[in-house]
C-alpha cells in the first residue's frame, strides 16, 4: 500500500461512501475503508478519530469558507445577502469530485440512522458559524441565526440538485445555492 499517494483524505471519503452504500454502514469496518483506499489502517488513523467522522470531512474548511464570504461582503449587504456572499465562496470550492459524491453520500447517510445524526450535527456546525459570522458584522442575533439556518438550507437544497442535476450542466454549485436562498427568502415572506 502507498501510503505516500496524494489525495488519501479524499480517497477514504470516497471508499467509505462507496462501502456505506454497498454493504451499509454497521457492516462496514475501518480495515476495509482503508483497503479500499489503498492506505494502511494507520493512515486512517491520521486523517479520522473513526468511520462517522468521514461524513464530515472538510466541514471545518467550508464553515470557514462560508464565514468568511459572510465576512468580506460588502457593509451595506443586507443579512441574506452576506448569506449570498458566503455560499458562492463555499460553492467556489465545489468541484466535479464533490458532484460526483453527492448521491452516493445522501444513499448512504439516508441508510444509517447514525449518519442522520452526524448530518445533522453537521448543519448545526454550518450554522453556527454563519450566525457568529453576521453576528460579527453587527446584525442582531435572532436574525443572524434565522439567516444562518436559511444558509444552510440554502447550501443542502442546492447542493442536491446540483450533484442529482444535469451533467451537462457547468455553471457549478453556485447558481444552485443561490436560487434556493432565494426560493427560501420568497417563502419567508409568505409566512406573514
Amino acid at each position: 500500500m502507498a501510503r505516500w499517494q496524494p489525495g488519501a483524505t479524499q480517497r477514504l471519503v470516497v471508499a467509505a461512501v462507496d462501502l456505506f452504500t454497498e454493504q451499509g454502514y454497521d457492516a462496514t469496518t475501518v480495515t476495509q475503508i482503508a483497503e479500499r483506499a489503498g492506505v494502511t489502517k494507520s493512515t486512517f488513523f491520521r486523517h479520522f478519530s473513526d468511520k462517522r467522522e468521514l461524513l464530515v470531512a472538510g466541514q471545518e474548511t467550508l464553515s470557514r469558507l462560508l464565514a468568511d464570504g459572510i465576512t468580506e461582503a460588502p457593509a451595506s449587504a443586507s443579512p441574506l445577502q452576506a448569506v449570498a456572499a458566503g455560499l458562492e465562496r463555499a460553492s467556489s470550492v465545489m468541484g466535479p469530485a464533490n458532484r460526483e459524491l453527492g448521491p452516493r453520500l445522501k444513499a448512504a447517510v439516508a441508510a444509517s440512522t447514525e449518519l442522520q445524526e452526524r448530518d445533522a450535527l453537521k448543519s448545526v456546525g454550518l450554522a453556527a458559524a454563519m450566525t457568529a459570522a453576521l453576528i460579527a458584522r453587527g446584525v442582531a442575533e435572532p436574525t443572524a441565526h434565522l439567516a444562518g439556518e436559511l444558509g444552510v438550507l440554502a447550501f443542502k437544497r442546492g447542493y442536491a440538485q446540483w450533484s442529482e442535476g444535469d451533467r451537462d450542466d457547468t455553471e457549478g454549485l453556485a447558481p444552485h445555492a443561490l436560487a434556493a436562498l432565494e426560493d427560501l427568502r420568497a417563502a419567508t415572506a409568505s409566512l406573514g
